[in-house]
């Protein structure tokens, strides 16, 4: 039998502090929480390899990412004990349940009805109080609960909605990765005021969400 603790003793040692993740919060909660539980059957006992890995059932197109990458972008969030979270793009809750232990509270974003009932599932099951699942597009957000603190998404986007800025609290901050393969990069956007201001993490490949493609240009 897979001793999946000591598969994240691993990933917290070998992946997440080899790669600068060093908020100590990240390390423990990325410790604690058992991300075998938000795969399907057949991915358990690869749950804590580095590579983005499929969730749900059939042909989602959806993954659960990198372990070193998603805890460098949730440390890039500076998600703080007080601070309202919404994940945009939540698949199966593994971020939810992260981000968890580090918020106040947390509203995972979910469109796709079977990833949805999957997360609401594991995290009750998990015992997490502080974070629901609801249901929504995801290019709109959820404003019915905000304003937010931090939001963060969940895959990467080509374009990058104001309708998630708009959601942000004054000195909110959003922590996204924009850009596909080579061109990825993780970037946070925060506001001020009416102004929303954004700086460079650092270079990231992580699967597309559906919905933020870049619209084609039409050729006459």
């Amino acid at each position: 039998m897979t001793d999946f603790s000591q598969s994240r003793r691993k990933m917290v040692d070998n992946q997440l502090r080899t790669n600068d993740v060093t908020d100590h919060r990240i390390l423990d909660a990325m410790e604690l929480i058992p991300r075998e539980r938000f795969v399907p059957a057949s991915k358990k006992v690869v749950a804590y390899i580095d590579e983005d890995l499929p969730i749900g059932s059939g042909e989602t197109g959806r993954v659960l990412m990198k372990p070193h990458i998603f805890g460098k972008l949730v440390q890039l969030a500076d998600i703080r004990e007080n601070d309202v979270v919404l994940v945009v793009g939540a698949g199966t809750g593994y971020s939810a349940a992260v981000v968890s232990r580090l918020a106040a509270s947390v509203v995972a974003l979910e469109e796709n009805a079977d990833l949805a009932k999957t997360a609401t599932e594991v995290l009750v099951d998990l015992g997490i109080e502080n974070a629901v699942v609801v249901e929504g597009s995801l290019v709109k957000g959820f404003a019915g609960e905000g304003p937010y603190d931090v939001i963060l998404v969940d895959g990467a986007v080509d374009v990058l909605p104001a309708a998630l800025t708009d959601q942000l609290k004054p000195d909110g901050r959003l922590a996204v990765i924009e850009g596909r393969g080579g061109a990825g990069a993780a970037k946070l956007y925060q506001r001020s005021g009416n102004a929303v201001s954004s700086r460079f993490g650092f270079n990231a490949a992580v699967s597309p969400l559906p919905g933020f493609e870049k619209a084609e240009d039409f050729v006459f």
